[in-house]
């Protein structure tokens, strides 16, 4: 005899929220504040009018979504989870990568919905200004930990060195080549300062592995 089937457990209103915010974010990166709560809808599966049950109004969806964009949680769990068995060059190119895509939803979502966070109604909403200089310090701790397997051959501790290296991340350019800048130097040829030897350090990377210049 077939069982009957069972019915799924309802989401708690917070799930439901997060789910609506999740299916609204990339319509806000494509569409911004002209977004509408029925496309949201529809992305989401649901009606229209269990946006609004979730919602107070499409403002409060917004300022959701702008919430969830400046979330790092997710993208620090990325980076934590690198595979330290590959070469460093390679760990810090998918560090660059990750952490890019994030600043990228960031900035889309924030242009789009800035006007939002001059007329945030309630207080409460504001955002925390200690968030930023956590947000850093978090990014550098994870940065940090890609640094460890060869502490004992780094000039510098791994904590110094991702500092250097995540302003290197907010300057922009080709994940690939700023790794290689970062391991290598700006040096590629011996120099008389250094008995006509090339830079320390100065190998080029080829697909994250050391190589002779």
């Amino acid at each position: 005899m077939t069982e009957p089937r069972r019915r799924a457990s309802p989401m708690s209103p917070d799930q439901r929220r997060a789910m609506i915010v999740a299916a609204a974010l990339p319509l806000v990166v494509e569409h911004g504040a002209a977004v509408t709560t029925a496309q949201v809808a529809r992305a989401a599966g649901i009606g229209e009018g269990t946006v609004f049950r979730a919602f107070a109004d499409k403002d409060a969806l917004l300022l959701a979504c702008m919430a969830e964009a400046l979330r790092a949680d997710d993208t620090l769990a990325h980076v934590r989870a690198i595979d330290l068995d590959q070469p460093l060059a390679d760990r810090l190119v998918e560090a660059v990568e990750t952490l890019r895509a994030y600043m990228t939803r960031m900035g889309a979502v924030a242009g789009a919905l800035g006007h939002l966070a001059e007329r945030r109604r309630d207080p409460a909403e504001r955002p925390d200004p200690d968030r930023r200089t956590r947000a850093m310090t978090a990014t550098v701790d994870a940065l940090a930990v890609l640094f460890e397997p060869e502490q004992d051959e780094l000039r510098r501790d791994p904590e110094y060195l991702a500092r250097v290296f995540h302003t290197l991340v907010l300057a922009g350019g080709d994940a690939t080549d700023l790794v290689d800048l970062f391991l290598n130097g700006a040096i590629l040829a011996a120099h008389p300062q250094n008995g006509g030897q090339p830079a320390p350090g100065a190998a080029k990377v080829q697909h994250g592995h050391p190589s002779p210049a």
